[in-house]
């Protein structure tokens, strides 16, 4: 059998036994909390295939507090951000002390069988010998890590290679080794958004024929920007978020959007205005919708998206453009006729 089919036969046992053994790697949670000590690990399995919890930390600015957020949905149908990569994960001692405690695994004899596997890999020289306990201190072995949030992803699935020694300072020629681009990337998955809801006038109900406005609040839809960064690595990117337009869509073919396209820009950094009080009803709003027919006993489900323009930069100065992201939401317009008097 193959050394790769057997790894990926023996990795659950190996999984389950990493997560009791004490001083195996170092994890964190985002914004830096997760109260992880040095020298723990956290490992578990993905279809088979060995990952660990991130060390990536992430901090957060810009966002409001005070508003209900959500996660970006890339405008680009073919691009998501990453559902795994490779980063620094363990020292020699820890793989040494996770192969010993998966040979004191008695059931059914597997503990020897498996730590054998492991030892052929990581102690007789194929590659490693020793478990490298002679270079500690002088670099990590790298491992999978799962993207918590696309960990049914299929690719996820891409993260199948066994730990690989990395010396301090040099960059992995793995493509899928964490990198600026791919903090970058994990960044954009983390961008707490603002709920678009937007406020209506009139508001909730509005009649056949007449427009109805429609607008953002300012204070809310700012810039976002979410750091992601790996500690002691020196590796740092900032991923922000700034909104661009806002696009209406009424629910029903039997209405009009203002403008025509259904697409409201950022103007003056507000998207659409207030309707001012004394406005004449049939007046026509920089942004808002008119519906064309009455919605009966219900309402027309609009639904209003936000997309916003994603941008990163990196401590190594690399940087770019990432796709755009979307982020809607949907609020319900009852539709009445207008009544007219007979005299």
């Amino acid at each position: 059998m193959r050394r790769h089919a057997v790894w990926r036969l023996l990795v659950p046992l190996m999984a389950v036994s990493m997560a009791a053994v004490p001083g195996s790697a170092y994890a964190a949670g985002k914004n830096g909390k997760g109260g992880a000590r040095e020298g723990e690990v956290k490992a578990g399995r993905q279809d088979q295939n060995l990952n660990v919890q991130t060390k990536i930390q992430t901090t957060v600015e810009g966002s409001p507090k005070s508003a209900k957020t959500g996660s970006l949905t890339p405008a680009n149908s073919n691009w998501d951000p990453p559902a795994c990569w490779y980063e620094p994960a363990y020292s020699p001692k820890q793989i040494q002390a996770t192969v010993k405690a998966i040979r004191q695994m008695k059931v059914f004899g597997v503990g020897d069988f498996v730590g054998g596997v492991f030892d052929t890999y990581f102690k007789e020289g194929r590659p490693y010998k020793n478990y490298n306990l002679d270079k500690q201190g002088e670099g990590q072995f790298w491992a999978a890590a799962i993207n918590e949030k696309r960990k049914d992803d299929p690719e996820a699935n891409s993260c199948d290679k066994l730990p690989f020694w990395v010396p301090t300072g040099d960059t992995p020629k793995e493509p899928l080794a964490v990198s600026p681009k791919i903090l970058a990337e994990y960044a954009y998955d983390e961008l707490p958004v603002p709920s678009t809801e937007i406020t209506m006038a009139p508001e909730g109900t509005t009649k056949v024929n007449l427009p109805t406005w429609a607008w953002l609040d300012r204070a809310k839809f700012k810039k976002v920007s979410v750091t992601a960064s790996i500690p002691g690595s020196g590796l740092s990117a900032t991923t922000t978020a700034e909104p661009v337009s806002l696009s209406i869509d009424p629910g029903t073919e039997d209405a009009e959007t203002y403008p025509a396209s259904g697409e409201c820009p950022i103007e003056d950094g507000k998207i659409g205005e207030p309707r001012a009080k004394g406005t004449p009803a049939d007046t026509q709003p920089p942004c808002g919708v008119k519906y064309l027919r009455s919605s009966g006993d219900g309402s027309y489900n609009l639904q209003a998206t936000l997309t916003w323009k994603i941008s990163w930069t990196s401590t190594t100065g690399e940087g770019g453009d990432l796709p755009a992201g979307e982020f809607g939401a949907d609020q319900q317009v009852a539709v009445e006729e207008i009544q007219s008097i007979n005299r």
